[in-house]
C-alpha cells in the first residue's frame, strides 16, 4: 500500500539521549525523517550512543529555528499532547486512531508528528499549528510519558498501519492539501484584511483568529480552495 511521507518533529528537546532514543525508535519502525526545533544539545555523543545504530537518522536530521519552519511543506500535522486545550478545544485522536487516519492518506501527502519538551510539552500556540492533537491512553494516576517512549508507541502504530493492519477509511484525495506554510500565509492575509476593514478589533480579538485557524485546519483546505480564499481577500484589498 502507498503510505504518506512522515516526519518526526521534536521541539526544544533538553536531553540529547532522548533524541538518540527517538532515532532508534524511528529506525525500528521504518521512519527516517527527523526534524529538531532548537535542540538544547545536538549533535552530542550521548545522542549517538543512545541511537544504538541509528546514527544515519541523526546525521541527516534537519535542524529548524521554529516550529513553522519544521512544518513547512506539510499538509497534515498531529501534535502529541497529554492534556486537552484549556481555551478552545481542538480535534483529538488516540495513537491508534491517528495511525489509522494517516494510513488513509496517499504517498503524496506530507505528514508531521510533533512532540514537545520533556517537562512542559507543546505550548497552546504550538498545538494550534496542528490539525489534530494525539494522546496515548495510559494510567490516569501516572500519565507522564517520556518523549522517546511516546515516539516509540506512535511509530509502532504507524508501522502496523503500514503493514496493512488498518483498512484505510479516508477517501482518496483528488487534489493535494494546502501546506502548513500556505495556511499560515492565508491566516496572516485574513488577519490583515479584517484589521483594515475594522472587523477585527486588535484590542479585543476574542480568540477570533484562534477559532478561524481551527476552522481551516478542520476543513483541511485543498490548494485550490486556499488560492480561491486568497483571491477573495486580494479583491477586498483592492477595494481599499
Amino acid at each position: 500500500m502507498s503510505f504518506p511521507k512522515i516526519r518526526i518533529v521534536m521541539v526544544e528537546t533538553s536531553h540529547p539521549g532522548n533524541i538518540g532514543a527517538a532515532a532508534r525508535a524511528m529506525k525500528n519502525m521504518r521512519l527516517d525523517s527527523l526534524y529538531l526545533v532548537n535542540p538544547h544539545r545536538f549533535p552530542d555523543p550521548e545522542a549517538t550512543a543512545r541511537s544504538s545504530g541509528a546514527e544515519d537518522i541523526l546525521e541527516k536530521a534537519t535542524i529548524c529555528a521554529s516550529l513553522p519552519e519544521a512544518l513547512a511543506g506539510c499538509q497534515l500535522a498531529y501534535g502529541a499532547s497529554a492534556r486537552a486545550q484549556r481555551t478552545i478545544p481542538w480535534p483529538q485522536l488516540d495513537a491508534r486512531r491517528c495511525a489509522e487516519q494517516i494510513a488513509g492518506e496517499g504517498d503524496e501527502t506530507e505528514v508531521a508528528l510533533v512532540f514537545g519538551r520533556e517537562h512542559s510539552g507543546l505550548s497552546n500556540e504550538e498545538l494550534e499549528s496542528c490539525n489534530y492533537l494525539v494522546h496515548i491512553p495510559c494510567n490516569p494516576d501516572y500519565s507522564s510519558l517520556n518523549v522517546a517512549a511516546a515516539i516509540q508507541v506512535i511509530s509502532y502504530e504507524l508501522h502496523m498501519a503500514r503493514l496493512g493492519e488498518w483498512q484505510p477509511k479516508v477517501p482518496k484525495r483528488e487534489e493535494p492539501l494546502a501546506s502548513a506554510d500556505e495556511l499560515a500565509g492565508l491566516m496572516s492575509h485574513l488577519e490583515q484584511v479584517m484589521l483594515d476593514t475594522g472587523f477585527l478589533d486588535p484590542d479585543n480579538p476574542r480568540q477570533l483568529m484562534r477559532r478561524l485557524r481551527r476552522l481551516f485546519l478542520r476543513a483541511q483546505l485543498e490548494k485550490t480552495e486556499l488560492n480561491i480564499l486568497r483571491g477573495i481577500l486580494t479583491s477586498v484589498d483592492k477595494l481599499g
